[in-house]
């Protein structure tokens, strides 16, 4: 195996890209818990942190009911096209 080759190596993500990604699904109609752990690739500790950060930081919102649906604010907005901006400086 050459030292070059990385195929054998998994590429992790960064937060910004985790938070890019949920932001991004959350546009439009919304997404349920279960949804962004499956669609973004989380688990369900993981999407807690992240939900919790972005709730916090008021970059998403939740319904209130039994099942909450994760809606991106207008902040949130901004923050992913600043987010796809930078990631767009080193593609």
């Amino acid at each position: 195996m050459k030292d070059t080759d990385l195929s054998y190596m998994s590429v992790r993500r960064s937060k910004d890209q985790i938070v890019a990604q949920i932001l991004g699904l959350c546009q439009e109609d919304g997404a349920s818990k279960t949804r962004i752990v499956y669609l973004v690739n989380l688990n369900f500790h993981n999407v807690n942190t992240y939900l919790d950060l972005l709730l916090g930081k008021g970059l998403i919102e939740a319904t209130q009911s039994n099942r909450p649906i994760y809606k991106t604010t207008p902040k949130g907005e901004w923050a992913l096209e600043s987010l796809r901006e930078v990631e767009a400086i080193y593609s």
